[in-house]
């Protein structure tokens, strides 16, 4: 019965009119901009849970599929639907707007409806981007993002607000229009712009090859991957809480979403050839980064290094494939490989906003991230203590965490690309334990030394709601990840199918 409702359409247009709603009604009630917002994310959320558990299992088809012509003179159609590897994107888009609004509750004060709205409307853009099928819409929905995120971080950000988001903007922008050129050939070729019949092309390897170079140059940049990664701690210095919540959680993983929706299925030849390239670029944010993270002293500048790191593991998963299955491993090491790197991009979605918001609570408390301004949390903050101790064990890859499952994962395939491709890879988990207990010792533990760390006081109901929830979360799929594994299992075999014929 869900299949025949315009669902997805409902999730990127309901958030939106919201947003637009909030403008034009809350404006000068922060009381009713901040309900209307609660409402509409928390409606978007239960429309999102439709989706999950009316969501097929066992089929690599496109779901909840909607398709009508949108300009026709140029073949372009209003095309949505999901399959297993964005359908759990959906859900956490929706998941991580709700902890936004929650978060902003009592926070922000100068223009509070205007910020809830930038949220929303992003909101429905980002999950536009997971569910278009039609190669100009996702473009579209693509470039439309760097708006609300532009306005979030140049009004509600730091000092320095106005280069981040310059930084941040033209990094974007320039290279998504690489992007733009590779979809107009494409079109040429395939005679539609319907994403999936790319699929069949046979090109040449010198094509594959640039149109690889094009996608690589819009998708690297959003994971972000080294070097390109240079925009991203800047714009999370900047940015708000909610901001950097949805960067990490959200708008990093449309980077390695492209990689499966474009890269991979289109350009295998050029993937296998460039393989070399992805790989050692993702080893290197493994390594390099994470070591530059154990240097920051500050707290958001440490966390958003060590998303650079956990998104290289993503990467890696993504592209070992071929070492994989041209070594001695096998089909289904290959797929582990495939599935780790998933895994690991929804699980770092829901630590990395955890992470930003316990960060969001010592800020709005001490309008500080220095990390030596802190120290001795725990005699204050003892539950917040608990809550921010768990997630960075999290984000250090603690078996018993999301966190933990797919780097297991991702260093487990590796191991049949080769020893030294898993023994680099494995260096993140001593990394990641290394800065992470590193700021839990100078933040949380030891002899209160600073007077306004003595008059700290600990987490609100609302505070604990939200961390609690996201602590629910990170447990449960690290006990228990089959019903994600479960799901994206089918799509990305398929997708799997699509790119070993070259080998």
């Amino acid at each position: 019965m869900l299949h025949g409702l315009p669902l997805l359409s409902l999730l990127i247009w309901l958030p939106i009119a919201g947003g637009v709603g909030i403008l034009a009604v809350g404006r000068e009630d922060a009381d009713r901009a901040r309900w209307l917002a609660l409402a509409v994310a928390a409606a978007v959320m239960v429309a999102s849970l439709g989706l999950w558990f009316g969501f097929e299992r066992g089929t690599a088809s496109m779901q909840f599929v909607e398709r009508v012509t949108w300009i026709e003179a140029f073949g372009i159609d209003y095309y949505l639907g999901v399959d297993g590897i964005s359908m759990p994107l959906i859900v956490l888009t929706a998941f991580a707007t709700v902890l936004v609004v929650g978060a902003a509750w009592e926070v922000v004060r100068y223009k509070p409806a205007q910020y809830l709205a930038a949220f929303l409307i992003m909101e429905g853009i980002m999950i536009g981007v997971f569910s278009a099928l039609d190669a100009i819409l996702f473009y579209v929905f693509f470039e439309a993002m760097l708006i609300p995120m532009f306005l979030i971080i140049g009004i509600w950000g730091g000092p320095n607000r106005i280069y981040a988001t310059l930084k941040f903007f033209l990094y974007t922008f320039l290279g998504s229009v690489m992007m733009l050129i590779a979809l107009i050939y494409l079109r040429t070729e395939a005679g539609s712009f319907a994403i999936q019949d790319f699929y069949g092309l046979q090109l040449p390897l010198a094509t594959q090859t640039l149109l690889f170079l094009a996608f690589l140059a819009a998708f690297a940049v959003k994971v972000p991957m080294f070097p390109v990664h240079t925009w991203l701690p800047d714009a999370h210095v900047e940015a708000p809480t909610g901001g950097s919540v949805i960067l990490a959680a959200i708008t990093l993983k449309i980077g390695g979403y492209g990689f499966l929706r474009f890269s991979l299925p289109i350009t295998p030849e050029a993937s296998m050839a460039l393989d070399w390239l992805l790989i050692g670029l993702s080893l290197i944010a493994v390594v390099y980064i994470g070591l530059v993270a154990m240097v920051q002293e500050d707290l958001k500048k440490l966390i958003a290094y060590s998303s650079i790191a956990h998104m290289g593991f993503v990467t890696l998963g993504f592209f070992l494939i071929f070492r994989i299955l041209g070594g001695s491993g096998s089909r289904d090491g290959a797929l582990l490989a495939l599935e780790g790197g998933m895994v690991q991009m929804i699980s770092h979605g829901f630590v990395s906003a955890a992470m930003f918001l316990c960060v969001g609570v010592l800020y709005d408390r001490m309008h500080t991230r220095r990390i030596a301004d802190y120290g001795g949390v725990a005699n204050r903050m003892p539950v917040f203590a608990a809550f921010f101790v768990l997630f960075a064990m999290a984000n250090a890859g603690l078996p018993g965490t999301s966190g933990f499952v797919g780097e297991f994962m991702v260093i487990l395939a590796s191991f049949q690309a080769g020893f030294w491709y898993a023994a680099i890879a494995a260096l993140t988990l001593i990394l990641g334990a290394a800065y992470s207990l590193w700021m839990i010792k100078r933040v949380v533990y030891g002899e209160v030394r600073n007077e306004q760390v003595e008059a700290l006081t600990d987490i609100t109901a609302r505070e604990r709601l939200l961390l609690g929830t996201l602590a629910v979360v990170v447990i449960f799929f690290g006990v228990y990840p089959a019903p994600l594994i479960d799901v994206m299992t089918p799509s990305l075999d398929a997708l799997f199918r699509l790119v070993v014929p070259i080998l």
